[in-house]
């Protein structure tokens, strides 16, 4: 159109059509905004409630009722130990075997001079000789007298006399021998011997060293018959029913790292100790190689039987709170439900419960803090296999 058509008219009503046009974008584009923040509002609440959802793995309650184990510290002993005190005053003549040496019953080990107790035996031996003289003495007399009695030379009651203190005499004569016998009884005691065959686990003298009889209760020598050991194990109290004599068990030691040994239980103490709540348990160790120690450490793997009534859960799927052990289930529709249990054997990993759980019960593995009754959960597909009872 040429210039001089062009008319104010037309060029306002050209303005309002693009204003219209810039409006109708200007609206598309707001109402496009908002319906695309309104998408991601919704789908954000959706991927938030999804997450606020835990997802758990549950497992269902082992009945299998296999033998497990309870491992407990225990200390060896000798199976027989003599710790040697002297019964005789004097000083240490002489030793003869060291810590370490390998002895024999009767075995000389060390001996004592005892000038105090010699000087006792002869003046004792010497009261017998004067003792027995005496009484030689008297028995003639009381001969002649009782010869004499006939001839009523000498009246009956000096006849009884003599006789009486004939068997006086003899007496002391007795007592005398008595009192020789008992120093020379102290006497042997100067010869310090092995009481049985074993080792020499301890010297506590040296020669020259004053000896006092009964001592300052350190004793001169320890033999310890090493053959076959003692172990003890302080057992708790539930497991106590579980424990009988001939249960076996294996052993390890610090020094002899990826060894075990095996022994069993010989007895059980009967009781429980009030100041730790457990029973005294002794078993017995055959050490013919002599490579366990008397006094050393011990683990001990006790062999304890299986109950199968029982059902056992992972130690992780236990919540303690205020209102006791508990373990968290999962329901039908996948909500929480939170059962309160009994623990009739901590087995370390697993525990072995009393009451509680049914065995179709899905229990939640490892529950997340904060879980309440009626919380939904998401159960992870692919659900771990019952839990294995150590054995």
């Amino acid at each position: 159109m040429p210039p001089e058509l062009v008319t104010p008219r037309t060029t306002n009503r050209t303005l309002r059509i693009s204003g219209i046009l810039a409006a109708i974008v200007a609206v598309v584009i707001v109402a496009t905004g908002i319906t695309t923040r309104a998408n991601n509002n919704e789908k954000l609440k959706q991927w938030t409630s999804e997450q606020a959802v835990p997802s758990v793995s549950v497992i269902t309650p082992s009945s299998e009722g296999s033998a497990s184990s309870l491992e407990l510290p225990g200390r060896f002993q000798a199976y027989a130990r003599a710790p040697i005190y002297a019964r005789v005053d004097g000083y240490l003549k002489s030793w003869k075997a060291d810590i370490g040496a390998q002895v024999k019953a009767g075995q000389l080990l060390g001996e004592i001079e005892t000038p105090d107790l010699d000087q006792q035996l002869l003046q004792a031996r010497a009261d017998l000789a004067s003792a027995q003289a005496n009484a030689a003495l008297a028995e003639t007399t009381a001969r002649r007298w009782q010869a004499m009695a006939n001839t009523e030379a000498v009246s009956r009651q000096e006849v009884d006399d003599k006789t009486s203190d004939l068997l006086a005499k003899q007496a002391m004569v007795k007592a005398a021998e008595a009192t020789v016998n008992r120093l020379l009884a102290m006497k042997s005691f100067a010869r310090i011997v092995a009481p049985f065959d074993g080792t020499v686990t301890a010297r506590n003298t040296d020669i020259g060293a004053l000896i006092n009889a009964g001592g300052d209760g350190t004793p001169l020598f320890e033999i310890s018959d090493t053959r076959r050991l003692r172990l003890y194990v302080n057992v708790p109290q539930n497991y106590a029913a579980s424990i009988n004599r001939g249960t076996k068990a294996e052993i390890s030691v610090p020094e002899h790292a990826g060894k075990t040994y095996a022994a069993k239980i010989e007895s059980t103490s009967g009781s429980v100790d009030v100041a730790s709540g457990t029973t005294l348990v002794q078993l017995a160790v055959e050490n013919a190689s002599g490579e366990l120690m008397p006094g050393g450490y011990a683990n001990v793997a006790l062999q304890l039987p299986g109950n199968t009534n029982a059902l056992s859960i992972p130690a992780s799927a236990l919540i303690f709170d205020r209102q006791g052990l508990r373990v968290a289930t999962v329901t039908r529709d996948n909500k929480v439900l939170l059962k309160p249990i009994t623990v009739l054997r901590d087995l370390g990993k697993t525990l072995e419960l009393g009451s509680g759980l049914a065995g179709d019960d899905r229990v939640i593995e490892s529950p997340p803090d904060g879980l309440m009754d009626g919380d939904p959960v998401n159960v992870v597909t692919g659900t771990p296999e019952s839990p294995k009872t150590k054995s």
